[in-house]
């Protein structure tokens, strides 16, 4: 069983002051549904078994939504509602995709964060690899937008983001740093099981990298792939989702 976990829980500040009023970007669009985050992620070429979306900001307004304009794969949508959308980190939408999938017999889960776009194939490289997969971007690393990580002295992975938008720190030699791509796969069902049974509430309620770095963070570099997403957009802004390819 192939699983994609998508959340669009969050306040969505920055693109409704850009476009003037309170909005879901993840099921924005100007003349079609399709033109949406939503919508494109949904209809990629690479089909799944299961589609966890995590919702929580405009919940209503997003079940309407995959009611009246999902209807051919309805029936593979499980949808979950994130009722600390405001006052938990996105660790606590990630926590509640998995934990509603751990009872399935999945064999690899592909988790996306759901204000990207990314072209179809190097998505579907990410689909097609048989090994973990992290994900990374060509674009500048600036504190304001971008999840980075970076390699140590020993090879081993490291997350940094700051949610204040101001600045990356990092404290100890590194060898090189790279934007992320923010969609990764886990394909070791053992080890996401035992990370979601053992995350605390303290771990949960931060950031969705507290996952990703217990995940990542103690792999051999030869346990993941990495992948280059050759047109990819993080939508902050309606100036972000006006760049996508029609």
């Amino acid at each position: 069983m192939k699983i994609l976990i998508l959340t669009v829980a969050g306040l969505s500040t920055r693109f409704s002051e850009s476009i003037g009023e309170p909005c879901l970007k993840c099921i924005f669009y100007r003349n079609s549904i399709k033109e949406s985050l939503l919508y494109r992620m949904l209809h990629q070429k690479e089909a799944f078994d299961k589609y966890v979306i995590v919702g929580g900001y405009m919940f209503e307004q997003l079940k309407t939504t995959l009611e009246n304009d999902f209807t051919e794969i309805q029936d593979k949508i499980i949808l979950i509602k994130n009722d600390r959308y405001s006052d938990f980190g996105s660790g606590y939408s990630l926590f509640l995709g998995l934990q509603a999938v751990m009872d399935l017999d999945f064999q690899e889960i592909v988790f996306a964060e759901g204000d990207l776009y990314v072209d179809s194939d190097s998505f579907q490289e990410v689909c097609h690899a048989v090994n973990n997969v992290i994900t990374y971007n060509r674009e500048p690393i600036l504190a304001n937008k971008a999840v980075a990580f970076y390699y140590d002295s020993e090879y081993r992975i490291h997350y940094i983001y700051d949610t204040q938008h101001s600045a990356l720190r990092i404290q100890e030699p590194f060898i090189g740093i790279f934007n992320s791509g923010q969609i990764w796969k886990f394909v070791q069902r053992d080890r996401i099981r035992d990370i979601v049974e053992t995350l605390t509430e303290a771990e949960y309620k931060k950031t969705n990298l507290v996952v990703i770095q217990k995940y990542f963070g103690s792999l051999d570099r030869e346990q993941y792939d990495m992948v280059e997403l050759k047109e990819w957009i993080n939508c902050n802004t309606i100036i972000d989702f006006d760049k996508i390819p029609l």
